[in-house]
C-alpha cells in the first residue's frame, strides 16, 4: 500500500514541477514566472520528498530525516527568494505586463498611486 501511495506522491510531484516549468516558458512577465516556480516547484518538489520518504518505509530513518530536513529548507528560502527578485525587478524598473490588474509594490511606496496612474 505504502508503495502505492509513494508512486502517487512522485508522480503529483512531477506533474506539479512540469507546470512550474511550463509556467516559466507561458507567462508573460518575471513577476508571474516567479510565481509559478516558487508556488509549483515547491509544491511539487515537497510532494516527491514526501514519496521518497513513503517509500523509504519505517526502516530508512536516516532517509526521512533527510527528507524533512530538504523540505523545511526549500519552504524556507524558495518563497523567500521569490520575494527577494521581485521586489530587486520592481525596485530596478522591470515594467509590469501590461494587463496586470494591481501594482501593491508601487502602492506601498507610494500611497494613493494606483497602477493606472503610474
Amino acid at each position: 500500500m505504502s508503495e502505492i501511495v509513494g508512486t502517487v506522491l512522485l508522480v503529483a510531484g512531477l506533474v506539479f514541477n512540469f507546470l512550474g516549468c511550463v509556467g516559466l516558458i507561458r507567462l508573460p512577465d518575471v513577476y508571474n514566472r516567479l510565481q509559478a516556480a516558487t508556488k509549483c516547484v515547491t509544491l511539487g518538489t515537497c510532494l516527491l520528498l514526501i514519496g521518497v520518504a513513503v517509500l523509504a518505509g519505517g526502516g530508512a530513518a536516516p532517509v526521512i530525516v533527510k527528507a524533512l530536513l530538504c523540505m523545511v529548507f526549500i519552504l524556507i528560502t524558495s518563497p523567500t527568494a521569490a520575494h527577494a527578485l521581485a521586489r530587486g525587478a520592481h525596485a530596478s524598473g522591470v515594467k509590469l505586463w501590461e494587463q496586470s490588474v494591481a501594482d501593491k509594490y508601487l502602492e506601498d511606496r507610494e500611497p494613493g498611486v494606483t497602477n493606472e496612474e503610474a
